[in-house]
């Protein structure tokens, strides 16, 4: 495993790691909002890795160890956070990539292969959704947990910290059960190199980039659209509408899994899935 580096894109610098060889397909991770490139698993990265692709995780502006803003002083647009993924298949010789995003980071990954098709070979989106207008909503819990009345934790307390996202992670996690040991370790390595992690939360503000819903049918790569059968924020008729809206897209439903990174437990399922698109 390659150690991190710092990529300076469009006025910023983006924190990456690489696993595989440099001369493989390559594969770019996007993460979800105010999530760092840990929530991809190391061991998940080395599994894409084996199957001969050059994988690379970053983190995106305000985690881990990229530029960071004040919180609630978000210096950027979501077209920034897309043009930043833009810039990095450029800047680090992926094209075309196989975007892999998840829930936001998948939002991301379809207008990248929208406004650069160029630089796209394959697109793989997990938990996302096309739009709420007409699609069930996230259960009552859910909707409470992502709203202004959940209290954050101290984000100078690693404990805390620890504990706050292991609370999202078992409302998330469908019926796949929170693996406490697996996040404190996830919780453990962003704490100890993230710049501020109350930024991360700038997150919200920004997510307002992106094309309208029609122009997901301009996307013409190999698509595949990855899906809990359990998700409590975005249930599984989003994953079904996003399939829809994508010309040829495949649809793999994941039995029992939540609105999460893929927990260990599938990774005999979607890690063949995502290396069996596009190219060998």
């Amino acid at each position: 495993m390659n150690p991190r580096s710092t990529i300076p894109v469009n006025g910023v610098e983006l924190c990456v790691q690489e696993f595989g060889e440099r001369g493989d397909p390559g594969i770019l991770l996007i993460a979800g909002a105010a999530s760092a490139m840990d929530w991809w698993d190391t061991e998940f990265c080395e599994r894409l890795a084996a199957g001969g692709r050059r994988v690379v995780r970053f983190d995106l502006r305000d985690t881990g160890e990229s530029t960071t803003y004040p919180p609630g002083k978000a210096g950027y647009t979501g077209d920034d956070l897309i043009a930043d993924a833009a810039a990095l298949v450029e800047a680090l010789g992926l094209a075309p990539a196989h975007l892999v995003g998840i829930s936001f980071g998948s939002g991301i990954a379809a207008q990248v292969a929208i406004r650069h098709p160029e630089l796209v070979g394959a697109l793989t989106l997990l938990s996302g959704s096309p739009g709420s207008d007409g699609l069930p909503g996230p259960t009552p819990e859910v909707a409470k947990a992502f709203s202004s009345e959940t209290e954050p934790p101290d984000w100078g307390d690693e404990a805390s910290v620890a504990a706050y996202f292991l609370d999202f992670e078992r409302l998330l996690s469908g019926d796949i059960p929170a693996d406490e040991e697996r996040m404190r370790r996830i919780v453990h390595e962003f704490f100890a190199r993230s710049k501020n992690l109350a930024s991360a939360d700038n997150h919200w503000a920004a997510a307002d980039g992106g094309e309208p819903r029609e122009r997901l049918s301009e996307i013409t790569v190999p698509t595949l659209v990855i899906h809990g059968s359990r998700d409590p924020l975005f249930p599984p008729a989003h994953g079904e509408a996003l399939a829809r809206e994508i010309p040829g897209a495949q649809l793999l439903i994941v039995e029992g899994m939540g609105h999460q990174n893929p927990p260990p437990e599938t990774w005999d399922e979607v890690v063949p899935a995502i290396l069996g698109l596009g190219r060998p």
